[in-house]
């Protein structure tokens, strides 16, 4: 068995898959192991640029970080970015290749198998081990004719498994011994053992259950996470809990909205506003009223004519011209800067049915979505505050101005964006703008939050999140058994 390479598998979605994946990585770097992650395919609409110039899931981004390294394509060789129901872009190393249906990219799989294979290959010449990512669970039989993202995978490179399951959410023996019984003998026999997530409360009272799974499936738990409150990790896809309804006696607090859109993407750029100790940011879903605020934030889509008529029909325009003239600030990032404009065309039908919708109207301008994406990761300033900024740029959207306006940012050969002639209404294409500390503190103050402390250090909070996980591995996981499934046993204490 292939013991270069390891593989996380959950019960469901949400295990704790990622969480486990970057735990690992940084446990093996901190012992100098070269360690790369990897996830042959994922479907999510948080994504990163890596240095090589494509696109890969946001967790893996993290997941490479937590390793030392920086994001390359071959660490997600397949990601699927739904733009619909029944439709997602494919994504192969780092490129756009088509929108499909369910039917078509069952067709295409063993073109996909062919490209993670050959990254994983890549990335097995380079590293000394690797650490896997599965998707959703390895007992969907549904998909498990062509499997490239679980136990498919793990039989083409003959890898052991680690199969994690979720005992907050209730279950936890049902789902591993179900997750067992579903699977052929050999994918059974491929599962070394058990750890089990989000544990809170006396372990000795769980010890029965422990023992019963490891003699009824003959497998060991490997170990009991605790639930870590307070750690901060982006999220491959879902929306973080909302906060505390806005409150009477929050006006120390800058009020922050963003509207959930049914494909909203890289809601990962808010994450430094949720940490932020004079902020108050508030998700809004459908069926609820836009709540008074001093700043609107219009957040990527992946659908954004589709997601403008659905705003629309939430009675969320009407609130915002609104909010708009009793002084209240507004940003449009990436698709919703597209939101901004008199005109988003579609003629390829890249998102959904070909056609042309009526933006907002704040910009004169006209966005046409094209084939080639734009893909990069940029360093500049902020036009208006001159303050420090770096971002990603992720977007299939060419704009054209038909009026000139002040940039938004100023980067190395261009401006990006733009700011409207009463300062109110910004937007650009650039992701991440709220993860340079200066430019947080600068939009922040645009918005009308003033004698406020340093915006929190984004970095050093997610490494100190990386770092507290990589303990809990070594406090709370036999890591005895994990450095024999590593074949690395003359590490073991």
């Amino acid at each position: 068995m292939n013991s270069q390479t390891l593989m996380i598998q959950g019960t469901t979605s949400d295990a704790g898959k990622s969480m486990l994946v970057t735990a690992l990585c940084r446990w093996l770097a901190r012992q100098q192991i070269r360690v790369a992650p990897f996830k042959p395919q994922n479907m999510a609409l948080n994504s990163a640029v890596t240095i090589d110039g494509g696109e890969i899931g946001r967790a893996q981004a993290v997941q490479a970080y937590a390793a030392g390294l920086v994001p390359h394509t071959d660490m997600n060789p397949v990601l699927l970015k739904p733009s619909t129901d029944k439709n997602a872009q494919v994504i192969i190393h780092g490129q756009a290749i088509a929108t499909m249906d369910a039917s078509g990219f069952h067709d295409y799989k063993s073109i996909a198998r062919t490209a993670v294979l050959a990254s994983h290959a890549r990335l097995a010449t380079q590293y000394d081990r690797i650490i896997v990512e599965g998707a959703g669970s390895p007992a969907e039989i549904n998909l498990r004719a062509n499997d490239i993202a679980n136990m498919g995978f793990a039989e083409a490179v003959d890898c052991p498994v680690i199969l994690i399951a979720d005992i907050d959410r209730g279950g936890v023996f049902a789902h591993l011994a179900g997750t067992l019984a579903l699977l052929s003998e050999s994918e059974c026999a491929r599962i070394k053992g058990f750890v089990i997530n989000r544990f809170r409360g006396d372990i000795s009272l769980l010890q029965p259950g422990l023992d019963w799974l490891e003699a009824y499936t003959g497998k060991p738990v490997l170990g009991v996470l605790p639930y870590f409150q307070g750690l901060h990790l982006e999220a491959e896809d879902a929306l973080p809990h909302n906060p505390e309804p806005i409150m009477a006696d929050a006006s120390d607090r800058l009020q922050v909205v963003v509207p959930v859109l049914p494909r909203i993407s890289n809601h990962t750029d808010f994450d430094p506003l949720r940490l932020h100790p004079r902020v108050d940011l508030h998700f809004i879903g459908p069926n609820q009223a836009l709540p008074p605020a001093d700043l609107i934030i219009l957040p990527g889509s992946k659908n954004v004519r589709a997601d403008l008529a659905w705003l629309r029909k939430q009675g969320w325009e009407v609130a915002i011209r609104r909010h708009l003239r009793y002084g209240g600030k507004l940003i449009g990032i990436c698709g919703g800067f597209q939101m901004l404009g008199k005109w988003i065309h579609d003629p390829k039908g890249l998102e959904g049915d070909a056609g042309s919708a009526h933006g907002l109207a704040f910009f004169e301008m006209d966005t046409t979505l094209y084939p080639e994406k734009q893909l990069g990761n940029v360093c500049g300033t902020l036009a208006h505050q001159g303050a420090a900024m770096t971002g990603y740029e992720i977007h299939h959207g060419v704009t054209v101005f038909q009026k000139t306006y002040s940039p938004a940012v100023h980067l190395a050969q261009r401006t990006e964006g733009a700011l409207s002639a009463d300062g109110q209404i910004m937007g650009c294409y650039l992701h991440g703008l709220f993860e340079s500390a200066d430019a947080c503190r600068a939009l922040l103050h645009w918005a009308g939050l003033t004698d406020h402390p340093p915006a929190p250090d984004y970095q050093a909070i997610r490494n100190a999140a990386i770092n507290c996980l990589a303990d809990g591995v070594e406090q709370h996981l036999d890591t005895n058994r994990l450095y024999q499934l590593l074949n690395l046993q003359g590490m073991a204490p």
